[in-house]
């Protein structure tokens, strides 16, 4: 049987690869072939944004990755939940909507071309974005991902806005405006009370189109090459090997975790550690896998003196999903993680916030999956722009065994205190005078430990992912890195790399948008 031909194969169905199939099928004669190791986006709770409570873990749509364990972690390995379902991560994430800081793009200028500075970036955000509160100089109309204010938040979202106020943090009615810091409610990537995925926002208004082919449940094996040419890619459908041949580009969009994984597994990657797998070399690149940054966050959690947070019984669960089965409202339209803040510590080095707070008005232990007993709710904080590094590397030569993930937490020195400030932070907030009539006992870190050291300890015991990997597939204008400044990869051709995975560092807030955005940009790169 002949291989089927196609201009463009993007291997990955997730923000970046459906940001590509939109924009390349949209472009006349052009043939794209999209191909997503998982399923399609039918599950319910998918498009009800509270339902994400109810994806954590679940195989069927979640890649559900572990870490190696984590040496400065009391050797931990931790839970590293990925979107394996059309839509990719926006199909399972808390939906917040955040670009990062202007000068986070002056980094990526510095180290890759001044095409990706702020300046040059910022029509592209503007470009994807369908604004509710209207067009500006920071938003856009029009655009396929919907951006809109939260349609019901808990009282107790308010309580901690008012509350880290005043605590000295100033209000912030827009964390993608003229300035960053502040506290305020996070905007959400929601049409109408549901979630807008990339699959919905992107994928579904060209499913129709002829020149666009979506096959699901397609896991890529390996890049095909003719000499150092991509040439197309062999992949696994239900356990069958199957070719496609790409006539103009393989762009590979699987993330910081599926992108450098299937670089190493076609020979793109440290020559050493492919040779010690039978795997032919054909490009030697030392840091494919290398580079690798996430968010280190810890959930500081209060009890709650009234029965008003999210720790519903089941029968409330039924009545929540019946309320907006029928009007499309209530609980079930948040996104838990309602409101937050940008905040600058002492130890900035610059003038960027480098504490960014997520608040749930509920008890969030271990991912959701260990659930409390009562009412509480909780302060997440993260360090924004670690200086830890981790790596990937291949577990074996077979595309279905998930790679060596170090994340290399708290690797460095200097990130340990900048969070052990955002628990400071976070408890100075909720021992503020608006919290009082609803703060009970602290669960975490637990109000006995106020040494530094009892601090760290916990840290290392509780701390977890806030699901921000990046980095893996470094761009640069050096040449050492992964991919150039156009994402092409070094050492072949007709091959890039548009995901998360091309950050040279890791923005200062959420990732989605900034992945859509690199998507956006790129599908102009593209011949």
């Amino acid at each position: 049987m002949p291989e089927a031909s196609y201009d463009y194969i993007i291997v990955g169905a997730g923000s970046a690869g459906c940001v590509l199939a939109h924009r390349l099928s949209a472009r006349p004669g052009v043939r794209v072939l999209l191909l997503e190791a998982g399923g399609p986006d039918r599950n319910p709770f998918i498009h009800m944004p509270a339902g994400l409570a109810r994806l954590v873990g679940n195989r069927r749509i979640n890649w559900n990755y572990c870490t190696e364990p984590e040496p400065q972690l009391l050797g931990r390995r931790l839970y590293w939940p990925r979107g394996r379902v059309l839509g990719g991560s926006s199909s399972i994430n808390a939906m917040c909507y955040t670009r990062g800081h202007p000068l986070d793009y002056a980094d990526w200028a510095a180290a890759a071309s001044s095409a990706w500075s702020y300046t040059e970036v910022l029509p592209y955000f503007l470009k994807a974005e369908d604004q509710a509160r209207g067009a500006s100089e920071f938003h856009g109309v029009g655009g396929p991902l919907a951006v809109e204010d939260l349609r019901f938040r808990n009282p107790l979202s308010a309580i901690f806005v008012e509350a880290a106020a005043a605590c000295g943090v100033p209000r912030n009615a827009d964390f993608n405006g003229p300035r960053q810091e502040g506290v305020g409610f996070y905007q959400v990537t929601q049409r109408h009370g549901r979630r807008c995925s990339a699959a919905t926002a992107y994928l579904r208004p060209a499913r129709h189109r002829s020149n666009l082919e979506i096959r699901t449940h397609c896991l890529a094996a390996r890049i095909l090459f003719e000499g150092t040419r991509a040439a197309g890619v062999e992949y696994l459908h239900r356990g069958v090997s199957t070719r496609a041949r790409a006539d103009r580009e393989v762009l590979l969009a699987g993330g910081a975790v599926g992108s450098a994984q299937l670089l190493l597994l076609s020979g793109l990657g440290p020559a050493d550690e492919l040779r010690a797998l039978d795997i032919p070399v054909v490009a030697d690149l030392a840091e494919v896998g290398r580079n690798l940054q996430d968010h280190l966050d810890f959930c500081t959690l209060y009890k709650c003196s009234r029965p008003i947070t999210y720790d519903f019984t089941r029968w409330q669960e039924l009545a929540v999903l019946a309320r907006y089965l029928l009007t499309r409202s209530g609980p079930a339209v948040s996104n838990i993680a309602e409101a937050g803040a940008f905040v600058r510590s002492p130890l900035a080095p610059d003038p960027r916030p480098d504490i960014q707070l997520h608040f749930v008005p509920a008890q969030l232990d271990d991912h959701g999956r260990n659930r409390l007993e009562g009412h509480g709710f909780t302060v997440h904080a993260c360090v924004l722009r670690p200086h830890s590094r981790g790596s990937l590397r291949l577990r074996s030569r077979r595309p279905q065994d998930p790679p060596v993930i170090q994340a290399g937490y708290l690797s460095d020195a200097r990130d340990l205190p900048v969070l052990l400030e955002g628990i400071r932070l976070s408890r100075q907030i909720i021992h503020a005078a608006p919290f009082a009539p609803f703060r009970g006992a602290e669960v975490f870190p637990g109000e006995q430990r106020v040494a530094a050291q009892e601090l760290a300890e916990i840290v290392r015991r509780k701390a977890e992912t806030i699901y921000h990997p990046a980095g893996s597939c470094r761009m640069g204008s050096d040449a050492r890195s992964v991919v150039d400044e156009r994402l092409r990869v070094r050492g072949v051709e007709g091959l890039r790399v548009i995901d998360a995975s091309v950050m040279p560092r890791l923005i200062g807030g959420n990732t989605n948008a900034p992945t859509v955005m690199i998507a956006e940009k790129a599908a102009d790169l593209l011949p």
